[in-house]
């Protein structure tokens, strides 16, 4: 199957469509140093090599076996990897997503937040890849050579997630202990959802029940650093860039407004204090894609 580039709206559009989009063999990362924003849910499993990425601004090290989920909504930025790098990659819609935790006795899939990478050993690895290789041969049909494909292929998907949830189960324990990452994945949840309504830390502490104080304290112990202003400030900024590259004949005023801003002047005083460069600066170096 041809590797295809991501957020291009062709490959988009087959994911629609087809429910699920896979990409067996995907050498070395697709960009390096962008921040990606995904409105599919994609897993990635590590064939060969190594890399390092951060999601929801953490750093996390994939190695060979590893099995890495990334959730609508949510942050993703490549960071560097061994020139042997080759992995799995599997998009899935919304709406197949939505219909597999329907089905599927496991219903828990907000654990992939907490702990975004699965160490698998090599014959669970070798487990997975078989479905991978049952889900192309679905997924290579069309509907009218295969009138169940939809139901076919959802059924394929709720084994792997079955067997993953198996595989997951003692690592899910072990992260489950850890209050602090529990509370940032709610936190990276709210942002996703409210984003557009509001910018401010004193809000997301209250949807949590958080004093602003303890917000902070769970966010930089998770992200090294990082203030919650600091990352909803990353979390907008980078939604604005990828509609800014993604939609080109979309006016920035346009773009503002997507946001939640209700003046466009505040986001190009918001997007330039954060970047260091105008809107209009960022949309001519980075022509829609």
């Amino acid at each position: 199957m041809p590797t295809k580039t991501l957020q291009t709206p062709q490959l988009i559009e087959d994911i629609e469509q087809s429910g699920v989009v896979i990409v067996r063999e995907m050498q070395r990362f697709f960009d390096y140093n962008e921040d990606f924003v995904f409105p599919h849910i994609i897993l990635t499993l590590i064939l060969r090599g190594s890399a390092r990425a951060k999601y929801d601004m953490r750093v996390i090290t994939h190695h060979k076996n590893d099995l890495a989920i990334i959730m609508p909504g949510h942050i993703m930025h490549p960071l560097d990897c061994t020139d042997d790098f080759t992995y799995v990659m599997l998009f899935i819609s919304p709406k197949m997503f939505d219909d597999l935790r329907f089905h599927t006795f496991s219903h828990d899939s907000e654990k992939f937040n907490y702990a975004p990478v699965c160490s698998l050993t090599d014959e669970q690895a070798a487990h997975l890849l078989d479905i991978v290789d049952q889900l192309i041969i679905i997924a290579n049909h069309t509907n009218e050579e295969m009138p169940h494909r939809y139901q076919v292929l959802l059924a394929q998907l709720a084994v792997g997630y079955e067997f993953l949830n198996h595989y997951r189960r003692e690592q899910d324990k072990q992260w489950a202990e850890k209050r602090h990452t529990e509370l940032f994945n709610r936190f990276c949840d709210l942002v996703a959802k409210h984003y557009r309504e509001s910018r401010e830390v004193q809000f997301y502490a209250n949807q949590m029940n958080l004093t602003p104080k303890y917000l902070s304290k769970v966010v930089r112990a998770t992200t090294n650093g990082l203030s919650p202003g600091e990352w909803i400030e990353q979390y907008v900024t980078t939604q604005a860039k990828r509609l800014i590259e993604s939609r080109a004949t979309q006016t920035l005023q346009e773009t503002a407004y997507l946001l939640g801003f209700s003046e466009p002047t505040s986001f190009y005083r918001y997007f330039k204090r954060i970047t260091g460069m105008t809107a209009k600066q960022y949309r001519d170096s980075h022509p829609a894609r």
